[in-house]
């Protein structure tokens, strides 16, 4: 499947520098930052910094730094944010909406830190 990127979305303005963001973390493929619209105490978002649409899209075609990198800095978020069972926080969740069934609004990979109360269930079993 041939994944069709947007350069003009807003993360791709973001990474460029024309978008400001409340940057949390930067490394050399990854950027993470809070969400302008946080629908939890603690909401992050962590997106490579390669043309990537969708996480499927990322795992086939990222080269294994990037794919290092981007899986190393979400961890260093939960980190940072103190959500990480066992280690004090009281859990997370990390979700990466793909295409229009997954109701993606950004078309550029990027998932989702969400922290800090309880979430509630995700989805209700159908019937």
């Amino acid at each position: 499947m041939a994944y069709a990127y947007d350069t003009n979305n807003i993360f791709a303005r973001i990474l460029r520098g024309e978008i400001p963001c409340n940057k949390l973390l930067e490394t050399e493929h990854s950027l993470a930052f809070h969400d302008i619209r946080p629908q939890a105490p603690h909401h992050v978002l962590v997106i490579p910094k390669g043309p990537y649409v969708t996480f499927d899209h990322f795992a086939l075609e990222a080269s294994d730094a990037e794919k290092a990198d981007f899986i190393t800095a979400i961890g260093r978020v939960c980190k940072e944010l103190g959500v990480q069972p066992g280690e004090g926080g009281a859990g997370y969740r990390a979700i990466s909406n793909a295409g229009n069934d997954g109701v993606q609004e950004v078309p550029h990979l990027h998932v989702h830190i969400l922290g800090g109360r309880v979430l509630g269930r995700m989805l209700e079993r159908a019937g």
